[in-house]
């Protein structure tokens, strides 16, 4: 079994520095100085071991110690009752319940289980118990340290604290002897991921009680989840010889597995065949445009259903709003000066709205999986001269679909700003509007660039990029960041219109030279 295990330990480990590496590759001012033979250098490779250590250690300690901290005791600590251990045990047990359902390990169909079982063979019964066992020690150690930390701190005995590790072990392993005897039973494998409705009705449930019972002052008492705990643990102790004795762990997986590939792929078509459906194929009508023009014209027309849809709906609710605030202001006079502050001195609020109000992720991605997908298999697509000719016309495109929404903003500003006392400064009308559409112009400039210059898609329409990841999610903090500036509307807007303007003329700079060699389809 040591043997199995070291092997599969060193399978998932493999993946994930090979990971690592393919990430790094991805990064534009690191992929030139990393060699060639990437996955064959000796020490970056020792490097990745060391990322993948930590990795190993945060997903062992680092998670628990979370765990405790946000999902128990800051909630005990904002119920005001004296009982904080019989609080804390009964969130505990309640989480704990959850999460054995959740988090079976032996039946989570994962990619280094599907390498190690169907691609390379190994004896299914010894890689489910080794690997098993290994996350059953990583929770007694974690659940061990900072069971003793937390639980010390609400009140808690030591041998109370002692039996937090070994009952989330037990109740655990006594969800996987259960489900192990089902398949017995009923031939048909347990995949954890798959929930259900009713499945997620019982958590729902659950995770009610949990944090809504002793808002009204009622929890599990002590004793009773000692007594749980305690139950849980000699479970725990009897599923072992069920978990151990098993002997179809090959026939579990392979259902497991084989049903989760086809799963993926039947997602994958849905999600094809969903995109077909809103392509508008008929009535299309002829076209003077030639070249790029008519090509974009064609897929405009077509997809009008995915780039429009959503746009109008959005511009439909900003709407709904500017009218709600209207009427408050005609029929409740204190609103004014409330809404006129707002106007004025929160410009920064609406890049943050306008970061969810805009469709570039949406746009590129209906962009890709419809056209770039197939066209950038040709030499000519991807010729500098062409390249920025599209770049232009679909960024012209995309402003249109992100200026529909932003309009109807902007013009609501605008009227709030005049129904609730104005200004002393006129200009501020003009700013408020100019503003807005500069931001939107802004995201949808933002969001095609990084497109092009890191195109994230490989053949299978899976985003491969770890770079646009990290692009992406830091645009969402630079927003929320932006968000708590405190700068008068004028200074804020002139600020937004001199940034957008030179953030285009950049755009197109960067996109002519660097999307050549970026703009492709990853491996």
């Amino acid at each position: 079994m040591n043997k199995t295990f070291k092997i599969a330990f060193s399978l998932k480990n493999t993946y994930r520095v090979n990971t690592i590496l393919y990430s790094l590759k991805q990064i534009p001012l690191i992929k030139r100085i990393l060699p060639q033979e990437l996955y064959c250098d000796p020490d970056l490779k020792i490097f990745a071991n060391i990322l993948s250590g930590i990795w190993e250690f945060i997903k062992a300690f680092l998670g628990k110690f979370l765990y405790f901290l946000l999902m128990i005791t800051l909630e005990v600590s904002l119920y005001r009752t004296e009982a904080q251990s019989a609080v804390f045990l009964h969130i505990f047990v309640l989480l704990t319940l959850i999460g054995a359902w959740l988090n079976t390990y032996i039946f989570n169909p994962t990619k280094d289980k599907y390498y190690g079982l169907i691609l390379l063979g190994m004896d299914a019964k010894e890689y489910a118990l080794t690997t098993y066992a290994y996350e059953m020690l990583k929770i007694l150690a974690g659940y061990l340290i900072f069971g003793l930390l937390f639980g010390r701190m609400h009140g808690l005995t030591v041998w109370q604290c002692l039996m937090l590790p070994f009952a989330a072990a037990g109740v655990k392993m006594t969800v996987v002897a259960y489900s192990l005897w089902d398949y017995e039973r009923t031939k048909v494998a347990v995949n954890e991921n798959e929930v259900g409705v009713i499945g997620w009705i019982l958590i729902a449930l659950a995770l009610a009680a949990a944090y809504g019972l002793p808002v009204m002052g009622w929890e599990i008492p002590e004793t009773a989840s000692v007594c749980v705990l305690a139950c849980w643990i000699l479970l725990g102790a009897l599923s072992v010889r069920k978990i151990w004795r098993f002997q179809e762990y090959w026939e579990v997986y392979r259902q497991i597995l084989t049903r989760h590939m086809v799963q993926m792929e039947e997602a994958r078509q849905s999600v094809k065949r969903q995109s077909e459906k809103v392509i508008q194929i008929d009535g299309e009508g002829g076209s003077s445009r030639k070249g790029f023009e008519y090509l974009n014209e064609i897929f405009i027309r077509r997809h009008q259903k995915i780039l429009w849809k959503s746009s109008k709906r959005i511009a439909g609710i900003c709407l709904g709003i500017v009218c709600i605030v209207v009427m408050g202001i005609h029929f409740l006079p204190e609103w004014k000066e409330i809404v006129n502050h707002f106007v004025l001195r929160n410009l920064p609020y609406f890049v943050f709205i306008m970061y969810f109000v805009n469709r570039g992720t949406g746009f590129t991605n209906v962009l890709f999986m419809n056209c770039d997908h197939s066209l950038l298999t040709y030499s000519f697509y991807k010729r500098p001269e062409c390249i920025l000719r599209l770049f232009k016309i679909r960024l012209r495109e995309i402003m249109k679909v992100n200026l529909l929404p932003a309009a109807v903003i902007g013009a609501g500003l605008d009227l709030l700003l005049y129904l609730s006392g104005g200004t002393k400064e006129p200009l501020d009308y003009v700013v408020l509007v100019i503003s807005i559409l500069c931001i939107s112009m802004f995201f949808s400039v933002h969001y095609l660039t990084i497109y092009y210059l890191l195109q994230p898609y490989n053949a299978g329409t899976e985003i491969k990029s770890g770079t646009y990841r990290v692009v992406v999610t830091g645009t969402y903090f630079v927003c929320y960041g932006v968000m708590r500036m405190d700068v008068p509307t004028l200074v804020f807007g002139m600020g937004t219109v001199v940034f957008c303007v030179a953030y285009c003329m950049i755009a197109c700079v960067l996109v002519y030279k660097l999307a050549p060699k970026t703009f492709r389809l990853r491996a």
